[in-house]
C-alpha cells in the first residue's frame, strides 16, 4: 500500500516536470516528502485558513504596538500567507519576526523589496549597487555573486522571497519609478543581468521574483500614483518587454510580480490593469510561456490598482474600497497566487469566501494557488522553521566580503563615456596642473581624498562663475565632479540650469574631465559635448564609488564599463572606452588580496603600544600587498604635548630613507645609462679622490657598506664655541648675509664655504683598520657630490624632476619649511645641542643640515602613502605609472647582496635580511625582499615574494634623541612585519 502511494507521488509530479519541460521551480529536492507535507497541511486547513494563505500583509518592525496587534490578530485569525516587510531596523524585525512566526498556524512566507539590498526598507544593512550600475558590468559571475550575497543577506534575516530582480528594460529615460531600478533598456544585457542575479540569490536558498510583468519600463507615470499605461503592440512587447520572463522561466524562476498597467493591446481593454486581465496572467504568463512558480500581485494598495473601479460579479458598480474585496477576488480569478498588501484583508477574504459559495471560485482553482503557496514554504524549509538568530545579525549583515563584491562590481561598473584626447588614465603627472570643481549638491569628500593620493589636486571655490574662470586660468587639467545624492535610486540626478552653465563655460577653455556621480541620464541635459574633453560615468555617489573613479580616472584599476543606457546622441548604449590599469598603487580591502582584516588588527595594539608608551608621539602605517594599499592608519599625535593627531597628509623627517628614496635611484639612472658601473672607483667620477686612501674604492663596496668607510662624522660640533658649545659666530649668522647663506634653522645661517670643508674632510679622513661591515653614512655624501656636478643640478631639483613629479608623489620634498604650512609637518626634535630650537620642517640630521638640508643621506621628507609608492616601483621592477623608470636588470642588480659570504647582509644602497638571528626584519621576509630604516624611527621593506610594502613613518627622536631608542628595543617596527606576515590567508 505504501509502495502504491509512493508510486503515485511519483507519477504527479513527473506530468508537473513534463509539463514545464523542465524543473518545477517550486520543487524541493525531496518532492514526495513535499508533496506530503503540503497535502497533509492543506488537508487540515478550514476554508477560510485556505483563502487566508493567498494574502501576504505588510509589516513595519518600527511600527506600534497597536499596528502589531492587529497583525497578530491577522496571523492568528485569518492565517495569512506571509508578510512582507517594509521600514525598520534589522534586529527590530528578526524579533518580530519570531514573535509573528510563533503566533502562526502554518508558519508564515516572508518577503521583502531588498532590489539592491536589505537597506532599500532596512536601517544598519548592506546596500549593494543600484541594477543600472550592475548593467554597465559586463562580468555575469559578479552579478550572480550580488544575487548570491544579497540573497544571503535576506536568509540570515529570515527572508524567504526577495521581490528581485527588477527586469524591466528602461527604454524610456523619462521613467519616473524605474530608472535605476532597471540593469538598462538592452534586452539581452537586462536577461543576461537578471539571470545571473537570479540564479545566484537562488543558490543561496531564496526565492527570486521577477517584476513587473508584462514590463514597466518604457512608461512615463508611476503606477504607485495612477495607472500607467504601455501603448505598444502585442508584437513589439513580446519580443522587448517579455523577453526576460521567457529566459528566466526556463531557467528556474520562482516568483513573478504583476505590474498594474494599462495595456490595451494585452489585455483588449482600455484602462484595464493588467494585475486583473486573465488574458495577461493566466493567458500569457501561466499559459503561453507555462510559468508554473508563484504569482504575485503587485501591493494592491497602489493607486494604479485600487483606484480600479470594478463590476462586480453581483452586478453594479462597486469600488474595492466600498465593498471590499473585488479587487482581490478579480486580481485571484485572473490568475494570480498571492495578494500583496490588500486594502483590507478580513473583507477581502469575506468576498472571496462569498465568491467561493457560489462557485465564482472553484476548489481546484483554490488548491492550485494554496499549493503552490505550500510548496514554495516547503522549499524554504519552512516545514522545518527555526527561529532567526539574533546575535551578531547587524555584522552578519554587514560582512567584509559585501566591501570586497561591492569595490568589484564599482571597478567594473564606471565608465569612461568620452575621452577625446586619449588623456584617460592620466599619465606623465610631472605635466598636469589639476584643479577640481564640485557640481551638484551631495558629498564629494571621498572622492577629492582619493584624488590627492595619486597628485597634488587643488579644489577650487568659488562664489561665482567669473572668480572661478579666473582662479582655472593656473590649471591645465580641471576634473568637475558632478555628486547626486545616494540615498536612493528615485533622488534627482540632473544638472541645474546654473551648473550647465558653469559647466560650459569652463569646458570653453579647459581641459575638462567631467565625472558624473548619478545616473546615465543626467548627460542627457547637456546641449553639447564638444568641449568636455573627457566623461566617466560613475553612476552612483557612493564612498567606495567615488574612491573608484579616483583609482581609475589615475590608472590604478583599468575602465572596463560600459553604458547600459543610452543618453542622447553623444553617449551610445553599449559605448566605453576600455583601458588598462598603470600599475599605480590602488587601495582596497585586505580580504581581496589575501589579507586577513581580523588579524591585520594586532597591527593596531603593537602600534597603540607603542605611542601609549611614548616610543614616539605618533605613527603613520602603510601596508600594500599585489599592488593594492591594504593598511592605511595614523596613531598618536605630533607630540606628546600637543593635541594635534596624526593624518594620512601630515610628513615626517624620513631620516636614512633618503638613501635610498632620493640618491639611489639617481645612481640607478647613471648605472643604466653606462656613466658608471659597480666596480667604477671613486678616482674615476671625482677627481679630486685620485691622490685619496679611498681612490679604488668602488660603487659596489661602498654602497655595501664593505669599504672602511667611517660610520660618520659629528661635521657640526667644530662648527660649536669650545666655551657655549653653541653655534659659533665664525660659522654663523641670525640672518642671511652674503657668504652666510645656508639656512641650518630659523634665525641660523651656516658658511657657504663649509660644504666644501664637508667634502675634503669626508676625502681625507683615515679608513678603518680592517675591512668588515660597517654602516656608514658617508657614500651618501660622496654620491651627492658626485651626481650634483655631474647634472650641475641639485639632488632636491634632480629627484624632484626625475621621479617625485611624475610618479605623483607630491608629498615628498627636502626642506619643507618653505613649502607647505607647519601643520603638515611632524617636528623631529627639541634639539638642545645643536641648533637649540625645535627642529620642524628642516632636517633633523646635522649633517644634511648644513648643506643646507639636501643631503645624499637625509633630508627628505615624505609621508606613507608617497614613500609606499616608490617602494612599489622597486618591487614592480622600475615601472610605474605607465612609465619605465629602470630596467629590471638594474633592480636586479642593486637587490644583491655581494659579499654574505663574508658575513654582510648589504645590497647595492638597499638594507637586506639578516643572515643570522639578529638584523632588521622580522626573520619572516624572503631573501630577495629589501629595504632600510631611518633614524627617526622610520622603515620601508618591500618583499617581492609575498608582493608586499610596508611603510612605517614615526618621530621616535621628538622630543630628544639621546634617551634609549625604545622603538627598537622593543621591536616596534619588525613586530608590526610579523603581523603582516601572519596576516596572509593565501
Amino acid at each position: 500500500m505504501q509502495y502504491l502511494k509512493t508510486l503515485v507521488l511519483f507519477l504527479a509530479f513527473g506530468s508537473i516536470l513534463n509539463a514545464q519541460n523542465g524543473r518545477n521551480p517550486l520543487l524541493a529536492t525531496n518532492p514526495i516528502a513535499q508533496q506530503q507535507w503540503v497535502d497533509k497541511t492543506y488537508n487540515a486547513m478550514t476554508l477560510d485558513e485556505k483563502i487566508g494563505q493567498l494574502y501576504m500583509v505588510q509589516v513595519f518592525s518600527n511600527q506600534s504596538q497597536a499596528q502589531k496587534n492587529k497583525i497578530v490578530e491577522l496571523i492568528r485569525d485569518y492565517n495569512i500567507g506571509g508578510l512582507i516587510y517594509s521600514k525598520g531596523g534589522p534586529v527590530r524585525q528578526a524579533k518580530l519576526n519570531n514573535e509573528l512566526q510563533a503566533a502562526a498556524k502554518t508558519p508564515l512566507l516572508i518577503g521583502m523589496d531588498a532590489e539592491w539590498g536589505l537597506s532599500m526598507r532596512l536601517d544598519s544593512t548592506y546596500a549593494f549597487p543600484w541594477n543600472m550600475t550592475l548593467g554597465a558590468v559586463k562580468n555575469k559571475f559578479l552579478i550572480e555573486q550580488t544575487g548570491r550575497q544579497l540573497g544571503e543577506h535576506c536568509k540570515r534575516i529570515g527572508v524567504h522571497f526577495n521581490f528581485a530582480p527588477v527586469v524591466d528594460i528602461n527604454t524610456n529615460p523619462n521613467n519616473p519609478i524605474i530608472g535605476n531600478r532597471s540593469f538598462g533598456e538592452d534586452r539581452d544585457n537586462v536577461t543576461e543581468k537578471a539571470l545571473a542575479f537570479m540564479k545566484g540569490m537562488q543558490s543561496a536558498g531564496v526565492l527570486a521574483n521577477a517584476k513587473h510583468f508584462p514590463g514597466h519600463g518604457d512608461t512615463e507615470a508611476d503606477s504607485h500614483k495612477t495607472l500607467p499605461t504601455v501603448g505598444f503592440d502585442a508584437k513589439r512587447i513580446d519580443s522587448i518587454e517579455i523577453y526576460p520572463y521567457k529566459k528566466l522561466i526556463k531557467e528556474g524562476l520562482s516568483s513573478v510580480m504583476v505590474a498594474h498597467l494599462n495595456i490595451p493591446s494585452l489585455s483588449q481593454r482600455e484602462g484595464f490593469p493588467s494585475t486583473l486581465s486573465k488574458k495577461i496572467v493566466t493567458d500569457i504568463l501561466k499559459d503561453r510561456l507555462q510559468f508554473k512558480g508563484l504569482i504575485f500581485t503587485d501591493a494592491l494598495t497602489m493607486k494604479g490598482a485600487a483606484d480600479f473601479v470594478q463590476p462586480n460579479l453581483d452586478g453594479g458598480q462597486s469600488n474595492s474600497g466600498v465593498t471590499g474585496g473585488e479587487i482581490d477576488l478579480a486580481a485571484f480569478l485572473a490568475g494570480n497566487d498571492v495578494m500583496l498588501m490588500s486594502e483590507d484583508v478580513p473583507k477581502a477574504i469575506a468576498r472571496m469566501k462569498i465568491a467561493f459559495k457560489n462557485g465564482i471560485i472553484t476548489e481546484a482553482r483554490l488548491e492550485h494557488s494554496v499549493k503552490k503557496i505550500l510548496m514554495a514554504k516547503y522549499k524554504v524549509d519552512l516545514h522545518k522553521y527555526k527561529p532567526v538568530g539574533i546575535y551578531n545579525i547587524v555584522s552578519d549583515l554587514n560582512r567584509i566580503k559585501d566591501d570586497a563584491l561591492y569595490e568589484m562590481l564599482m571597478e567594473n561598473a564606471i565608465t569612461i563615456a568620452r575621452d577625446q584626447t586619449d588623456q584617460l588614465p592620466l599619465r606623465n603627472l610631472e605635466t598636469k596642473s589639476i584643479a577640481y570643481v564640485k557640481l551638484g549638491d551631495s558629498d564629494e569628500s571621498a572622492f577629492v581624498s582619493e584624488l590627492k593620493k595619486y597628485a597634488k589636486v587643488h579644489e577650487i571655490p568659488a562664489d561665482n562663475l567669473e572668480q572661478l574662470m579666473t582662479k582655472l586660468q593656473n590649471y591645465n587639467t580641471v576634473i568637475v565632479g558632478f555628486h547626486k545624492s545616494n540615498a536612493s535610486p528615485w533622488k534627482s540626478y540632473k544638472f541645474s540650469k546654473k551648473e550647465k552653465l558653469w559647466l560650459e563655460k569652463i569646458a570653453a577653455t579647459n581641459n575638462v574631465i567631467l565625472d558624473v556621480f548619478a545616473k546615465p541620464y543626467a548627460l542627457l541635459d547637456l546641449k553639447s559635448v564638444e568641449n568636455i574633453e573627457s566623461v566617466v560615468v560613475s553612476y552612483q555617489n557612493s564612498k567606495i564609488a567615488q574612491e573608484k573613479s579616483a583609482q581609475l580616472i589615475f590608472g590604478a584599476i583599468p575602465a572596463r564599463g560600459t553604458l547600459p543606457v543610452s543618453a542622447g546622441e553623444f553617449f551610445k548604449l553599449g559605448s566605453g572606452k576600455q583601458a588598462n590599469a598603470l600599475e599605480r598603487l590602488g587601495y582596497t580591502i585586505p580580504e581581496r588580496v589575501g589579507m586577513s582584516s581580523y588579524a591585520l588588527k594586532k597591527i593596531d595594539s603593537i602600534a597603540n603600544y607603542a605611542v601609549n608608551g611614548k616610543m614616539t608621539p605618533g605613527i603613520q602605517l602603510v601596508i600594500a600587498r599585489k599592488g593594492k594599499v591594504i593598511y592605511n592608519k595614523n596613531f598618536g599625535k605630533h607630540t606628546y604635548e600637543g593635541n594635534q593627531p596624526v593624518t594620512s597628509e601630515d610628513i615626517y623627517d624620513v631620516a636614512s630613507l633618503t638613501k635610498i628614496v632620493a640618491t639611489l635611484p639617481l645612481l640607478m639612472e647613471l648605472e643604466e645609462k653606462g656613466i658608471v658601473s659597480l666596480d667604477t672607483k671613486l678616482s674615476e667620477i671625482i677627481p679630486s679622490y685620485k691622490n685619496s686612501n679611498k681612490k679604488n674604492v668602488t660603487l659596489k663596496k661602498m654602497l655595501s657598506h664593505y669599504a672602511q668607510l667611517k660610520p660618520w662624522i659629528p661635521f657640526y660640533f667644530k662648527t660649536l664655541d669650545p666655551e657655549t658649545k653653541k653655534p659659533s659666530d665664525k660659522y654663523y649668522r641670525k640672518n642671511s648675509t652674503q657668504g652666510f647663506s645656508i639656512k641650518v634653522a630659523p634665525e641660523l645661517y651656516l658658511r657657504d664655504d663649509y660644504m666644501d670643508s664637508i667634502n675634503t674632510r669626508i676625502k681625507d679622513t683615515d679608513l678603518l683598520s680592517r675591512l668588515r661591515y660597517r654602516y656608514s653614512d658617508l657614500p651618501y655624501y660622496i654620491l651627492k657630490q658626485f651626481i650634483e656636478s655631474h647634472y650641475n643640478k641639485r639632488l632636491d631639483e634632480l629627484t624632484a624632476d626625475r621621479f617625485y613629479k611624475s610618479l605623483g608623489a607630491n608629498n615628498t620634498m627636502y626642506n619643507p619649511y618653505y613649502k607647505i604650512p607647519d601643520n603638515r609637518i611632524v617636528p623631529s626634535e627639541n634639539d638642545d645641542y645643536y641648533r637649540f630650537q625645535k627642529v620642524q620642517g628642516y632636517v633633523h640630521d646635522m649633517g644634511a643640515a648644513m648643506q643646507d638640508g639636501v643631503g645624499g643621506h637625509a633630508g627628505i621628507f615624505s609621508n606613507a602613502n608617497d614613500i609606499a609608492k616608490i617602494m612599489q616601483l622597486y618591487l614592480q621592477k622600475g615601472f610605474y605609472g605607465g612609465k619605465r623608470y629602470f630596467k629590471t636588470e638594474t633592480l636586479d642588480k642593486f637587490n644583491t647582496c655581494y659579499y654574505c659570504e663574508s658575513n654582510n647582509r648589504r645590497g647595492i644602497g638597499f638594507d637586506k635580511p639578516q643572515l643570522g638571528n639578529v638584523g632588521p626584519t622580522c626573520g619572516c621576509v624572503s631573501m630577495t625582499s629589501f629595504g632600510h630604516s631611518g633614524f627617526t624611527g622610520t622603515y620601508a621593506w618591500a618583499d617581492p615574494s609575498e608582493e608586499i610594502v610596508y611603510v612605517f613613518m614615526a618621530n621616535r627622536t621628538y622630543p630628544t634623541s639621546k634617551g634609549p631608542n625604545t622603538l627598537l628595543r622593543e621591536d616596534i617596527r619588525t613586530n608590526i612585519q610579523a603581523a603582516i606576515y601572519e596576516a596572509i590567508i593565501d
